[in-house]
């Protein structure tokens, strides 16, 4: 028996890619197909266990772009738009899912045109400018955030809140207890930035510990992500305040730094947040000024406002702000326990489970897309 074909659409960064991955492999494991139309970028990512036939279509962002620019770049869209229709013409998938990014957009827009079911997923709490486009055709909205940005009114209707799916690895961390420590226990800080924080936390942070009181730095076991060409300066600053970091420009194990870790500082993308909630560890988060609309300071703020988060502005994000918060944070441990119980709190543990319900509520057979096929809310 043909196993149904859901196809995923989805731009190439691992913003957009890591969720439908981890849909990908929740819909295998209910017996589905899977399909993945994306750009050259998205190429690189793989899936879901098993075969997975992989799509690529033109595609082009135009957003802030020259005229020039935005005539080739909507030209790209034509074209991908009339690759991805042969495509989806010859598939007739059950449902095309977006993700955003704009080389989602072709897909989504072919859908519609072949009176196909479809269903958008935003990671932010912001509309992205690509789900903007194509929101009007889609037949329902899943949103990471229970407060969204940017979509119209007419569009309301649509929305289903089923948060942002996470690894495994970081689902698992939901049973796992807040690590224990007192006024004068270690404490441990993970710091990741990746390419777009890198460089300002390595300057800012390290110099911030060292401003601390010396018994109260010394407290302090340090996990930071930092670009190689900082490592040696990092690591040097840090051995002159007497500290033994562990820095690495890339952390494989993350998991399980994020479930040894008493506070992380990073930046404020919908996976940092959606991750940082799930395992219940207190943040410091530091929105990227360049950000697209905005969004990480609108993520950031859905997680400060339930009490689980701080957020300081990149422009406020200075050595001597951040030592002034980290202060009372390391003399009152009983303050992030609290933000740890809050994160708990907001994290949506099954965030798969509902988008992959919701999925196949759309998809023409179920005949009933109010209901999830597992009974759960995904309204």
């Amino acid at each position: 028996m043909t196993r149904p074909l859901i196809v995923l659409s989805a731009g190439g960064t691992g913003g957009h890619m890591f969720p439908a991955a981890a849909l990908a492999q929740a819909l295998v494991r209910r017996g589905m197909a899977i399909a993945l139309v994306t750009d050259r970028r998205g190429q690189a990512f793989t899936l879901a266990d098993g075969d997975l036939a992989i799509h690529r279509v033109r595609a082009a962002a135009m957003a802030g772009a020259s005229f020039v620019a935005k005539v080739k770049a909507g030209v790209q869209l034509l074209l991908g738009t009339a690759q991805a229709w042969l495509l989806l013409r010859r598939l007739r998938p059950a449902v095309v899912v977006g993700f955003g990014g704009y080389a989602s957009v072709p897909a989504m827009l072919a859908a519609h045109r072949l009176g196909l079911p479809t269903v958008l997923h935003e990671q932010n709490a912001v509309l992205g400018r690509a789900n903007r486009l194509v929101a009007p055709m889609a037949r329902r909205i899943a949103t990471g955030f229970a407060e969204i940005e940017g979509v119209s009114n007419a569009d309301r209707a649509k929305l289903a809140v089923t948060g942002n799916p996470v690894r495994p690895e970081i689902t698992a961390l939901a049973g796992k207890p807040y690590p224990a420590f007192g006024p004068e226990g270690a404490l441990t800080l993970l710091v990741t930035g990746g390419s777009q924080g890198a460089s300002l936390f390595s300057r800012v942070i390290p110099e911030a510990i060292g401003r601390l009181p010396d018994g109260m730095r010394r407290r302090l076991r340090i996990v930071q992500q930092v670009r190689a060409d900082d490592i040696e300066a990092v690591r040097g600053i840090y051995a002159g305040l007497g500290l033994s970091a562990e820095l690495s420009p890339f952390f494989a194990d993350l998991p399980d730094r994020l479930a040894a870790a008493h506070l992380a500082i990073g930046r404020a993308g919908a996976s940092t947040i959606a991750e940082t909630a799930v395992a219940g560890r207190p943040a410091i988060l530091v929105p990227l000024a360049i950000a697209a609309d905005d969004h990480q300071t609108k993520n950031a703020r859905a997680l400060e406002s339930a009490g689980a988060a701080i957020v300081m502005p990149e422009p406020a994000f200075t050595a001597e702000a951040l030592a002034a918060r980290l202060q009372p944070l390391l003399a009152l441990p009983e303050k992030l326990r609290t933000m740890a119980a809050a994160a708990r709190n907001v994290g949506v543990v099954d965030a798969t489970e509902r988008l992959a319900d919701l999925v196949l509520a759309t998809a023409p057979a179920n005949g009933n897309e109010s209901k999830s096929p597992a009974g759960r809310s995904v309204a």
